[in-house]
């Protein structure tokens, strides 16, 4: 009887492993993806190019962060159905519960932001959380830096956190910076390049800057000098939109940094203060997402409140590639009658992400949605207005990254004052932009239509 050597068995075992292999991860992505569209790619790559597949499904596809989330009991932002509050002519459903009573000042120019800020870290009396996409070393990163050590240095409990892709922006290591003068930071879900580790595609983009519970600051803008002018009269690189919160709202983002840095360190930090009582008048909802255990939360929020339109929907957003459920929503309201205007960017940071999006013009414009490039420095703005009363902020892009992999947070209020700020600045911006219309778009060479939904291919990723 012949015997096979083991040599003589490879080329027989290694299709079967690899077999195996590809169609474990497909039964995995069978079992847990959400979108039907996201399951067959991942099954079909991974029965098909079962090694490539795998290895990439097993990178990139796998979601650890809700598993880590469900290890540390990270829940707090889930929708109860409980929660309810009275804003407007209806009953809302929100996840978490609303509040009432909140103050919420708008900051168009980042030297006036980062100013406010500063002297908040500088008046502390008991913590400071501070939680940063992007935050320089240097420059005003440095101011940041020195006001953090030296309320660290008076007794003042601050905590930082930190995103280990953001991080890469920084000439220089920021958190470094921040031990050495007596900071607690930690990093968000660091970027681990070790087999099945790597975490690149799950980014905290949160902006949060909380003072002794009770005064808190968010929105768009990180701590970079970009945001700044270089000389008096010459324009910064960016612009933005951040926002003052006093009220109830600020606990709900000291509560928020509170479960990231649990979710990095698994450590609990005790809260200091109650919410203040102010005299102010935005009733407030905060609304986290991510892939822990709240993705598709900010896509229903934004969905809903789209819903709610009667007149008009005004978007600002440097990166604006709305998945499909949101297009649709977009669509509807303007075949309602409702007009909707897409504000973005004349020249895009992401040369890519900008022909992703010139693919998607052709669904708007076809259904009468005003589309504007704004000119002049990068606004990375994010702002929605609803009719005359309502508005929506924070640091989440209408994209696929920031809906489903990006762990976001967004603000929604409800007051006439606020929003009428802030759809000033929407209507100052549409005045100097570029509208476009169907037929240029139409006109475009077709090596420039294949270009752009070649890049619209991987928006998912963007």
């Amino acid at each position: 009887m012949d015997r096979f050597g083991v040599g003589e068995w490879v080329p027989y075992g290694v299709p079967v492993l690899l077999g195996l292999l590809g169609l474990t991860c497909a039964i995995h992505a069978l079992m847990h993806k959400r979108d039907p569209r996201a399951a067959i790619g991942w099954i079909a790559l991974c029965l098909f190019a079962p090694l490539f597949g795998a290895i990439s499904y097993l990178l990139l596809g796998v979601n650890r962060a809700e598993r880590k989330a469900q290890q540390l009991g990270v829940n707090s932002s889930k929708a109860t159905s409980e929660a309810f509050g009275h804003f407007g002519d209806g009953v809302v459903r929100a996840p978490p519960s609303p509040t009432s009573g909140n103050k919420i000042a708008p900051m168009f120019d980042a030297g006036h932001a980062y100013s406010t800020m500063l002297a908040a870290i500088n008046s502390a009396n008991h913590s400071v959380l501070l939680s940063q996409y992007i935050f320089e070393s240097r420059g005003i990163g440095w101011q940041f830096i020195d006001a953090l050590g030296n309320a660290a240095r008076r007794g003042v409990e601050v905590h930082v956190i930190l995103d280990k892709v953001g991080a890469l922006y920084s000439i220089g290591s920021t958190r470094r910076q921040l031990q050495r003068v007596g900071v607690r930071v930690a990093m968000f879900l660091p970027a681990k390049l070790r087999v099945f580790g790597w975490r690149f595609n799950l980014r905290n983009h949160r902006k949060i800057l909380v003072v002794d519970d009770q005064l808190a600051f968010t929105g768009g803008m990180n701590i970079r000098n970009g945001y700044l002018r270089k000389r008096p009269r010459k324009a910064p690189d960016i612009r933005d939109t951040h926002f003052r919160c006093e009220g109830p709202v600020a606990n709900d983002l000291a509560a928020i940094f509170r479960d990231d840095w649990r979710y990095a360190t698994g450590e609990i930090l005790p809260a200091f203060a109650e919410p203040r009582e102010t005299d102010g008048n935005v009733n407030c909802r905060t609304t986290i997402d991510g892939p822990d255990n709240n993705v598709d939360l900010l896509t229903i929020t934004l969905l809903a409140a789209i819903a709610t339109a009667q007149q008009r929907v005004r978007i600002t957003m440097p990166y604006f590639l709305p998945p499909r459920e949101l297009m649709s929503g977009l669509q509807a309201a303007a075949i309602r009658g409702v007009r909707v205007d897409v504000l973005i960017p004349q020249n895009n940071n992401l040369r890519v992400v900008d022909w992703a999006m010139q693919h998607t013009f052709r669904e708007l414009l076809r259904y009468g949605i005003g589309v504007y490039k704004q000119v002049g420095p990068f606004d990375h703005s994010k702002l929605i207005t609803i009719d005359n009363d309502r508005c929506v902020f924070g640091s989440v892009n209408i994209d696929h990254r920031s809906l489903r992999l990006n762990f976001e947070l967004a603000i929604e209020a409800w007051n006439p004052h606020l929003t009428a700020t802030l759809n000033e600045y929407i209507e100052r911006q549409i005045e100097t932009a570029d509208i476009l219309d169907l037929e240029s778009t139409q006109r475009q060479p077709r090596w420039m239509k294949l270009r752009n939904a070649i890049a619209w291919l991987g928006s998912p990723y963007l």
